[in-house]
C-alpha cells in the first residue's frame, strides 16, 4: 500500500506548510511593523501638540483592532499558515492586499 508516493507526498506537504510558514511569519512581522509606525507617528503628534491624550488613545485603540485582525489572517501556524499564504497569493494577484490599518479602525455607525 504505502510507499515512497506516500512518502513524497508528505515530505512535499512539509515542505510547502514550512514554506508557508516562513512567508506568512514574515508578513505577518511586516505588517506589524507597518501598524506599529503609526502608533509612533501618533506618539510624535502627541509630543508636538498636535494631538491630545485623547487623540493618541484612539490610535493605540485603532493598534490593537488592526494587530488582532492581522493575527486573526495570519493563524498560529500549520495549517492556518498554508491557508493564511494561499488567501495572500490570491489577493496579490488581484492586486487587493488587505490594508490592516482600515481593518482596524471602529465602523461608522452612522452609516
Amino acid at each position: 500500500m504505502g510507499g515512497r508516493g506516500d512518502s513524497t507526498r508528505s515530505s512535499d506537504e512539509k515542505a510547502e506548510r514550512r514554506a508557508a510558514q516562513e512567508l506568512i511569519g514574515t508578513y505577518h512581522q511586516e505588517q506589524l511593523r507597518i501598524q506599529l509606525e503609526h502608533v509612533r507617528e501618533g506618539f510624535v503628534r502627541f509630543d508636538q501638540g498636535e494631538i491630545d491624550e485623547f487623540e493618541l488613545d484612539r490610535v493605540i485603540f485603532y493598534y490593537k483592532r488592526s494587530a488582532a485582525e492581522l493575527w486573526k489572517f495570519c493563524g498560529s501556524g500549520g495549517g492556518q499558515s498554508l491557508q493564511a499564504a494561499r488567501a495572500l497569493a490570491n489577493m496579490r494577484e488581484r492586486g487587493e492586499e488587505p490594508d490592516w490599518w482600515e481593518a482596524g479602525a471602529p465602523r461608522d455607525r452612522r452609516a
